[in-house]
C-alpha cells in the first residue's frame, strides 16, 4: 500500500486519541474539553484542552489536516513555487501545577507539496523548571531508544538540533534540556522510505504518554514552597518568550490563517517576568540555569 496523505492524518488521530486517553487517566481529575473547527482556506483539526486538573494546569493535544494555497512568505522561507499545499500532524504543550514535574512539547507533522516535495518533521523536548539530573537522563535515554530504532545517527543529529532549535539567543540559556528535533526529513537526506519515516514518526509520538507519565509520577507528590512556585512562572515566562519570537510552528499558523486558540494552546495560564532576576549563588534555581546549556552530554 502507498502511503497516501489521508492514512497519514488518519494514523496521527488515532495517537491523539490515545495520548489524550492516557492524560485523563495519569490526571485523575481533569478530562479533555474538545472543539472541532475548520479552516477558512481548507481542511480543520480537533483542539483538546485540558485544565484545572489534580496534576495537568493547562494542556493541548492537538489534531490538524490543513491544506489551501501557501503565503507568498511561506513560499519564500520554503524556497517553493507551488501555492497548493497539505499538511497534518499532532502537537502538544503540557503545563503541570507542580514546580517539580517538567513542561513537556511534542509535535509530529507531515508537509506535502506535491508527490516530490514531501517531508517529515518533528519531535520532543523537556523544559523542567528544576533540572533534577536523573530525570534528564531517562528522558534522554527514552528518545535515543526510539532514534536508535531507526537510524544509528538519528539522536545525535536530532539532539544537535534541539539544542540548536530550542534556544533562547536573547538570553543565551536554552528553553529546558532538549529532546530531539528535525525537520524537512526525506528518503533522500536519510536513505529511509517514506513509509520508515513515517513509522519513525509514528513511534515517536507513542513514545510520549509513557516518557512523560514516569516523569509525572517520580514528582507529582513532591511539596513545594511558594518561592519554588514564583520560580515557576519565571520559567514559563522563558517559555512564552521563546514560542512568540522564536517558534517556526507558531509562525507558520500564523502566516497561514491558522486558529489562533489552538495556535496559542501552547501559553500558559499565568507566567511572571521579574526586573533583572538574579539567582541566589548556589540555590536549585542557580544550578538549574547553569544546566541549560547546549552540548549536555545526558543519555547513556
Amino acid at each position: 500500500m502507498s502511503l497516501t496523505k489521508e492514512f497519514i492524518a488518519e494514523t496521527y488521530q488515532s495517537i491523539q486519541d490515545e495520548i489524550t486517553g492516557g492524560l485523563e487517566d495519569l490526571d485523575g481529575k481533569a478530562t479533555f474539553q474538545e472543539e472541532l473547527w475548520e479552516r477558512d482556506g481548507g481542511g480543520g483539526g480537533r483542539t483538546r484542552i485540558i485544565q484545572n486538573g489534580d496534576i495537568l494546569e493547562k494542556g493541548g493535544v492537538n489534531f490538524s489536516a490543513v491544506h489551501g494555497k501557501l503565503p507568498e512568505a511561506i513560499k519564500k522561507a520554503f524556497a517553493v513555487d507551488e501555492d497548493d499545499f497539505f499538511a497534518t500532524g499532532v502537537s502538544i504543550v503540557i503545563h503541570p501545577n507542580n514546580p517539580w514535574v517538567p513542561i513537556i512539547h511534542m509535535n509530529i507533522r507531515y508537509f506535502e507539496l506535491n508527490e516530490q516535495l514531501r517531508w517529515f518533521g518533528g519531535g520532543i523536548d523537556l523544559t523542567p523548571h528544576y533540572v533534577v539530573e536523573e530525570d534528564a537522563k531517562f528522558f534522554h535515554q527514552m528518545m535515543k531508544n526510539v532514534c536508535d530504532k531507526h537510524h544509528p545517527s538519528f539522536y545525535n543529529d536530532f539532539k544537535t538540533w534541539a539544542d540548536n532549535y530550542f534556544y533562547i539567543k536573547h538570553r543565551q540559556e536554552t528553553r529546558g534540556i532538549g529532546g530531539v528535533f528535525y525537520d524537512k526529513l526525506t528518503p533522500e537526506k536519510t536513505g529511509l522510505t517514506e513509509e520508515q519515516l513515517f513509522s519513525f514518526s509514528c513511534d515517536l509520538g507513542r513514545s510520549f504518554l509513557p516518557t512523560y507519565t514516569e516523569l509525572v509520577n517520580r514528582s507529582r507528590h513532591k511539596k513545594f514552597t511558594q518561592q519554588q512556585k514564583e520560580w515557576q512562572l519565571l520559567r514559563r515566562g522563558r517559555y512564552v518568550e521563546f514560542n512568540l519570537v522564536y517558534d517556526s510552528g507558531t509562525r507558520f499558523g500564523l502566516e497561514t490563517n491558522g486558529r489562533i486558540e489552538s495556535i496559542l494552546m501552547s501559553l500558559p495560564a499565568q507566567a511572571n517576568w521579574a526586573y533583572d532576576f538574579k539567582a541566589e549563588p548556589g540555590s536549585l534555581e542557580e544550578k538549574t540555569l547553569l544546566l541549560l546549556k547546549k552540548d549536555v552530554s545526558w543519555a547513556l
